[in-house]
């Protein structure tokens, strides 16, 4: 199965605050808001949306396409992401610009505070499709993460003009796109992955009910945070799996990321939505324990061995057929 990843390549910043934000809050005063929190801890990590499920793909055995602006330090992130399986060479590098940049406070509850430098991203609106596909082939699955807004609607455009099914995935930057913007984007699309949060968003911008944009896509995919996950459809399609218990709760920058690689592979494996779902949060249960978005290791008997523990043996012998 040959799949596109589109959306954000970045270096992420991530800091760890030892307190609460809410304590920090003060009820009414909420219209003027400055704060300022002494953080505990400071890592620089390779992060950006595309750039972490096309490495969760590649780290599963699959080769997906990576299509993104990248800055001209890209040298480093460049050979790191071709050495887990990705291929890279369809990215748009600039020539002026840096790669974006992600900072992040995380506190004692996992509760996150965020800000996202575009950097080259502005420039992933010059990507077009075609050229790429005429190199690579067909497209079977255009996954649009996260990305600079008009690049994102471009690809969602291209996706329905030829028939190629897409998974849409606004998350990040639903704060920022209208309404309209963020209709055009979902609108037909064979996935849509969201959170809770961001369902409610898309509700409350869009103006659709829940019902309807569920009729608008094939599946619908919305994260439960520890909860898990559940894949639904208009058509009465309803799955829902929970979490692998995790070993620690390290940080979550890029958990749904990592969710949707597996999820996407478990697509590419011919998997059931089950399935599917149980793999992105296992890969997901993987990045919470660890710092760092692409930091997470293991071998294929362990992962196995973690899926059977969750799921059975019956899931995890499904799995261990496709794993390298």
């Amino acid at each position: 199965m040959k799949i596109g990843v589109a959306g954000s390549v970045g270096l992420d910043h991530l800091m760890t605050f030892s307190g609460r934000f809410t304590d920090s809050l003060v009820a009414g005063s909420l219209e003027k808001v400055s704060l300022s929190f002494l953080v505990d801890s400071l890592d620089v990590r390779r992060g950006g949306c595309a750039a972490n499920i096309a490495f969760g793909m590649g780290v599963l055995g699959l080769n997906p396409i990576l299509i993104a602006a990248v800055g001209k330090d890209w040298a480093d992130y460049n050979a790191w992401l071709s050495r887990h399986g990705v291929d890279t060479s369809h990215a748009l590098v600039s020539t002026t610009l840096h790669t974006a940049h992600f900072v992040v406070t995380t506190d004692q509850e996992l509760n996150q505070i965020a800000s996202f430098f575009p950097g080259a991203m502005s420039e992933a609106r010059n990507i077009e499709l075609s050229p790429i596909m005429d190199k690579v082939g067909r497209l079977d699955m255009m996954v649009i993460s996260p990305d600079d807004p008009e690049a994102m609607l471009r690809h969602s455009e291209v996706c329905r003009q030829q028939g190629i099914a897409f998974a849409a995935d606004p998350s990040q930057q639903m704060a920022r796109m209208s309404g309209e913007e963020i209709k055009l984007l979902i609108d037909g699309a064979a996935y849509l992955f969201l959170n809770e949060y961001e369902l409610a968003l898309a509700m409350q911008k869009t103006g659709w009910t829940d019902h309807e944009i569920l009729e608008r896509v094939k599946y619908r995919v919305v994260t439960l945070g520890s909860n898990g996950a559940k894949v639904e459809s208009a058509m009465g399609e309803f799955v829902q799996v929970g979490c692998p218990k995790e070993r620690s709760k390290t940080d979550p920058t890029g958990v749904g990321d990592s969710f949707r690689s597996g999820f996407i592979a478990g697509l590419a494996w011919g998997l059931s939505h089950e399935r599917c779902a149980q793999l992105g949060a296992l890969i997901a249960t993987y990045v919470i324990e660890t710092l760092g978005t692409q930091e997470y290791r293991f071998t294929p008997q362990e992962f196995v061995a973690r899926f059977s523990e969750a799921y059975g043996q019956v899931a995890a012998d499904e799995i261990a057929a496709h794993l390298k």
